[in-house]
């Protein structure tokens, strides 16, 4: 294959020039400028597109085992790859949970057959309870690619610690989903004006900022590889920020809807902007954008978390947190933040693929001869409408919006894994 006339955005190299790229037998061979076709070589010509390294969601709910009249591992996959996603990292809170090596297994065995790289978790503590831990050098040794409990937080600061500790000797990393649930009334939904209207208590931003000031000094002086997911609150990037000012090994992460939307979006799209953390005030979303921009945030991932339409149905107070984010990541990466001016189109690729993979101590993908052939292809202003999902759900208050980054192909091993 041959892709021809392309604008190359590349992080780990820092190339971002018009380049034409050979793929033979999954691997790039070749880039340089006005390559020539060879004999039966399949030419893609990409002009006034963009390509890019394969990006990769590290943070992902495929409900794999236990939950899959939600998702499942071929339809997550599916709909990974028609968001430019050549990699993704799955969550371990299934149904069993992935504390044992005869589940992490099962998962890994039956992802190999998919398109992209699917990538497992292990959970911190057996069954999610935050009690007992898990047995981290038998999951790391059978492929795990990191610890979490996500969607549950280590209430207990102790075990929390002792968790940390043991991933730092292990030199992998941990992942924490932070809210004192003492705090919250109504989950899904911030405390402020939009709850207040709606008639219930809601989530206060204090409910995180107490779990994040905590685990960022617990960070320090653990040593652990340690992020914060998901992050919702000013104050909580002013914690992260100043916690790597002091030298924690500590990151975090950003969703496109946190950096989006703001609490008035529950009003209009009801449960479809229900998740947890919740989406909060408008100052919360420009600082969140200001720690993307001085790298306090290092990662963009999508908490993809599909739910049924019957769940979603629910009145707010009973549907289940969370929206599908895989298809429209990309996109709004570009909309909310490049568009605007914060921050370039190479920011963006750094944040939803090289950083990703470094902080879960991988290489991150790369366009250059001898690389694997992992690569995203999309018009940076070329708008197109959310109308339906390749995920088994629809889940998202954003359907229906136009939105720029049009996909055009995703690449895999070098081979088509999605197109438009």
């Amino acid at each position: 294959m041959l892709l021809k006339n392309g604008h190359l955005i590349d992080p780990t190299t820092k190339t971002n020039e018009f380049m034409d790229i050979r793929i033979e037998n999954g691997i790039i061979t070749k880039i340089a400028k006005d390559l020539t076709s060879e004999t039966g070589e399949e030419i893609l010509d990409l002009s006034g597109l963009t390509i890019a390294p394969g990006l990769i969601d590290t943070h992902v709910h495929f409900r794999d085992p236990g939950l899959t009249y939600k998702e499942d591992i071929h339809t997550g996959s599916l709909a990974a790859a028609k968001g430019g996603f050549t990699s993704v990292i799955c969550m371990a809170n299934t149904k069993p949970t992935v504390d044992s090596v005869d589940t992490l297994n099962d998962i890994l065995n039956r992802a190999k057959v998919e398109n992209i790289h699917i990538y497992q978790t292990a959970s911190v503590s057996y069954g999610l309870n935050g009690e007992k831990m898990t047995d981290f050098d038998a999951l790391a040794d059978a492929g795990a690619c990191g610890f979490t409990d996500d969607g549950i937080p280590l209430l207990n600061a102790t075990f929390c610690y002792e968790a940390m500790q043991k991933a730092a000797a292990l030199h992998m990393p941990i992942s924490l989903h932070e809210e004192d649930k003492a705090f919250i009334t109504n989950n899904g939904i911030n405390a402020g004006e939009t709850s207040a209207q709606l008639g219930v208590i809601g989530s206060p931003a204090i409910a995180e900022e107490v779990m994040v000031a905590r685990d960022c000094m617990l960070a320090l002086r653990s040593g652990a590889a340690v992020v914060i997911q998901h992050i919702s609150s000013g104050n909580s990037v002013e914690l992260v920020r100043l916690a790597k000012k002091l030298g924690a090994d500590v990151h975090a992460e950003a969703t496109p809807h946190h950096f989006t939307l703001t609490e008035g979006a529950v009003l209009t799209y009801g449960t479809m902007a229900r998740m947890n953390p919740p989406v909060r005030e408008e100052a919360d979303r420009l600082k969140i954008i200001e720690g993307i921009q001085d790298g306090t945030i290092d990662m963009i991932v999508t908490d993809h978390a599909p739910h049924s339409a019957e769940e979603k149905a629910r009145p707010m107070a009973q549907a289940p947190s969370g929206i599908t984010g895989l298809e429209t990541s990309l996109a709004l990466g570009i909309r909310s933040l490049v568009q605007p001016g914060y921050i370039t189109l190479m920011k963006l690729m750094e944040l939803m693929s090289k950083n990703p993979m470094e902080f879960y101590r991988m290489t991150p993908g790369s366009i250059q001869a001898g690389a694997p052939a992992d690569i995203v292809i999309f018009g940076e202003n070329e708008e197109w409408t959310v109308e339906q999902f390749h995920s088994k759900a629809s889940n998202s208050p954003f359907l229906g919006w136009t939105l720029p980054g049009k996909l055009h192909y995703t690449i895999c091993n070098g081979k088509i894994v999605a197109e438009n």
